[in-house]
């Protein structure tokens, strides 16, 4: 069973409740507020719909992981708590399926970060080995930020959330005067019914929610953990949302939806219809500030869950070892190579086709631990919450099913390769 870190002190445990918080917005705004307008553009206004809906589930989803980290603060977060309420089978289960997530999930960042570049540098965009030049170079970076230490990792990660969180407000905010309400008229320009935008648009938003768990991995190295990652897990995804959700609904508005479904930066080109060519450059930027934040928030989060569930004899003993700063090094190294080789192997794709191929490994990965997670607070958790528990894995579920035959296919496939692990992780315990 996963414990929680016996070490104390503040060398110990570096981050606190601002750098815990960063962690989450850091994680959640990533690729996805400056990529979803383009893919919400043909739902127009009734794109709404889909993110009161995820908005919604995040914030029982955060609220679930909040009191399962009171309960059990222990490093690992959806692990753990898969752990501790249904065993090894499940928790390994849980910790190959979330790890992936992870992994992948900073390879498709990492591609969008080089897509940001591109818009500041044609070249990078105009040739994929420059791409993926660029997207191992922003990878690797974050690892070498988190192998420094996990203070300096947070306090880069509370700078660069800082940078991009303000920004993006202030985008929304003042953007919000120059809508055009012609924009969201037809409110449903689709001939789909409400259930099918709803359903559609759902998977479409959840991409820009994934991470509002994070906090609940480094749980020992976070200062007085069972009152700071509730605290930082509710606030970071309240506060993440409302941006992504305001700087998206805006966007849409203010670009013509046959063109901002076409647009490869559709904030950019909203930006730029304002204040001219010059914002255009100044969200591009922004843009790869965001996405370089998103990797160095998922470089600790990786490290951490294999680190825990090596503790647990589920993983190879050496994602266990951490140096004398408190670094599980070998896993920081392990998913930059797996994110660094997913990139290789898949460059020659056209930026855009490289990216949803990624972002659909990772999401089929992360759903089930969400809902797993939900089902843990059921079966072990207090009375109290159980209404939320209850709504966040019917969301869970909800969202999961809804992902499609080729998500579910794809989550089937990375659970299933990880049973010869599981296989051998046994025996190797038995020996």
């Amino acid at each position: 069973m996963a414990v929680a870190d016996e070490d104390s002190g503040a060398a110990a445990k570096p981050l606190g409740l601002w750098m815990a918080t960063a962690l989450v917005v850091g994680s959640m705004i990533g690729s996805g507020v400056f990529l979803l307008p383009a893919a919400l553009a043909p739902y127009g206004a009734a794109s709404l719909i889909g993110w009161a809906i995820t908005l919604c589930g995040a914030l029982l989803l955060a609220a679930t992981f909040a009191r399962l980290a009171v309960v059990n603060p222990a490093t690992g977060g959806p692990y753990a708590y898969a752990h501790r309420s249904f065993g090894d089978l499940a928790g390994f289960g849980i910790a190959w399926s979330y790890w992936i997530s992870i992994w992948s999930g900073m390879a498709a960042i990492a591609v969008a970060f080089a897509g940001s570049v591109g818009a500041l540098v044609p070249a990078v965009a105009a040739s994929p080995a420059l791409g993926a030049a660029c997207a191992l170079a922003a990878i690797w970076l974050c690892a070498a930020a988190n192998i420094a230490g996990l203070r300096e990792a947070g306090l880069i990660q509370l700078v660069l959330t800082l940078l991009k969180l303000l920004p993006l407000l202030l985008f929304g905010l003042l953007a919000l005067w120059f809508v055009d309400a012609h924009h969201y008229r037809p409110f449903n320009p689709t001939k789909q019914s409400w259930p099918q935008v709803a359903q559609a648009t759902v998977i479409l938003t959840m991409w820009a929610f994934g991470g509002l768990e994070v906090a609940t991995v480094p749980a020992g190295a976070i200062r007085n953990p069972a009152r700071t990652i509730p605290r930082a897990t509710l606030l970071g995804t309240l506060l993440a949302g409302v941006a992504t959700i305001l700087a998206c609904t805006v966007v849409i508005g203010l670009v013509p939806a046959e063109q901002l479904a076409r647009s490869g930066a559709p904030m950019a080109e909203a930006a730029s219809r304002l204040w001219g060519p010059g914002a255009a450059v100044a969200l591009a930027a922004l843009m790869a500030l965001s996405t370089f934040g998103a990797i160095n928030g998922w470089a600790m989060v990786c490290a951490q869950v294999s680190m825990a569930a090596a503790r647990d004899g589920l993983f190879p003993a050496r994602f266990a070892h951490r140096d004398r700063r408190g670094v599980p090094v070998f896993g920081v190294v392990a998913g930059a190579v797996l994110s660094s080789a997913l990139v290789l192997c898949n460059y020659n794709r056209a930026l855009v086709e490289l990216f949803t191929f990624i972002l659909l490994l990772s999401t089929a990965g992360l759903l089930l631990p969400y809902a797993v997670c939900s089902a843990a607070w059921l079966r072990d958790g207090h009375r109290k919450g159980r209404l939320v528990a209850v709504l966040a894995l019917l969301y869970s579920l909800y969202a999961l099913f809804g992902a499609g035959a080729e998500a579910l296919g794809w989550g089937a496939v990375l659970l299933l390769a990880g049973l010869p692990v599981y296989a051998w992780m046994r025996a190797a315990r038995a020996r």
